[in-house]
């Protein structure tokens, strides 16, 4: 490849960029998590994420950051119940989140996710977040949403209904794909 090609992030013949390669396999298990902390960092989590390709998803490099978002979120040290690509330095559409709604409450990773309906009013509810360290503030978030990702297993789009928290993850999750905070969503209850 091109010296060219490495500095402007060409993608590779596995549907990932030189950089995101590199990122993803120099981080085993545990993926460092940016944080708003970091003037850089914050440049990452503002940048709208792109979509991951059929050859990415085939690709085994896939399933390794599809790991280590799981073992980032679950670790001792995060304890969180959802993660997004962005948050570890992946600018693509990939979130792992704790489903809350399914028995045995198991993270599952979600490629290429959208929220494609909300229905019901927003509710306000509590929350905090992996790369805001140290900060909750109040959100009004939908409980009752459809989402859309493509099957790792199939290729093909999936939909389906979400409800309760776990829709609130979801919303929390896919807004840092583009490049929104919980932050910027604080709601001021008006006196």
């Amino acid at each position: 490849m091109s010296a060219l090609c490495v500095a402007a992030g060409c993608v590779g013949d596995g549907g990932w960029t030189v950089e995101e390669r590199s990122l993803i396999e120099s981080q085993p298990g545990v993926m460092r998590v940016l944080t708003v902390d970091d003037p850089a960092d914050s440049t990452v989590l503002r940048r709208k994420c792109s979509d991951i390709s059929a050859a990415a998803l085939a690709d085994p490099l896939y399933e390794k950051l599809a790991a280590g978002l799981v073992a980032t979120v679950t670790s001792p040290e995060q304890d969180g119940v959802g993660i997004a690509g962005p948050q570890v330095g992946i600018s693509r559409r990939i979130v792992a989140v704790q489903r809350l709604d399914k028995e045995g409450e198991p993270f599952e990773v979600y490629p290429n996710i959208r929220i494609v309906a909300t229905r019901g009013e927003k509710e306000a509810g509590s929350e905090g977040c992996l790369s805001v360290p140290g900060r909750r503030g109040e959100v009004l978030r939908f409980r009752d949403i459809d989402i859309s990702y493509t099957s790792p297993a199939t290729g093909r789009d999936t939909f389906e209904r979400v409800q309760g928290f776990t829709a609130v993850i979801f919303q929390h999750e896919t807004d840092h794909l583009d490049g929104v905070l919980y932050t910027d969503r604080l709601y001021v209850n008006p006196v």
